[in-house]
């Protein structure tokens, strides 16, 4: 699940990183929100969310992680779409900005009840309680 995150990751910064040097070039900035949204939830926590799951790969391998990928996954590029009909004056981006915000806001929170509960479970402790179970 981390290495799966980390190459996502890295597709969202290549787009943040093309549509600010495009609004740059064309000296266009109303999608300046959709640049800052694609580098921080994108890249960023993208790229955070694989490397906490490379070093605790207990935590990567639950379900929580699994719902928290495809909610994140899902819902961040719907919100994209989203904030993209906004920023061009398109109005039912709203609804499909809410829609995709609200798969990405469950997601972080099963993160971090992911992360909450199965931080200080190690894989040699997991492995000894599904032993004796």
């Amino acid at each position: 699940m981390g290495k799966t995150f980390i190459k996502i990751a890295v597709v969202y910064f290549a787009i943040g990183v093309l549509l600010g040097m495009t609004m740059g070039m064309i000296h266009d900035f109303r999608f300046t929100s959709l640049h800052a949204h694609v580098n921080l939830l994108g890249w960023v926590s993208t790229a955070v969310f694989g490397l906490i799951y490379s070093v605790y790969p207990y935590a990567a391998e639950t379900k929580l992680a699994k719902s928290h990928f495809w909610l994140h996954n899902i819902g961040l590029p719907v919100m994209m779409v989203g904030l993209l009909c906004e920023s061009l004056g398109v109005t039912a981006g709203v609804p499909i900005m809410i829609v995709g915000s609200l798969a990405v806001v469950v997601g972080t929170l099963i993160f971090m009840v992911n992360v909450l509960k199965n931080l200080n479970t190690s894989s040699v402790q997991r492995a000894n309680q599904d032993f004796k179970a």
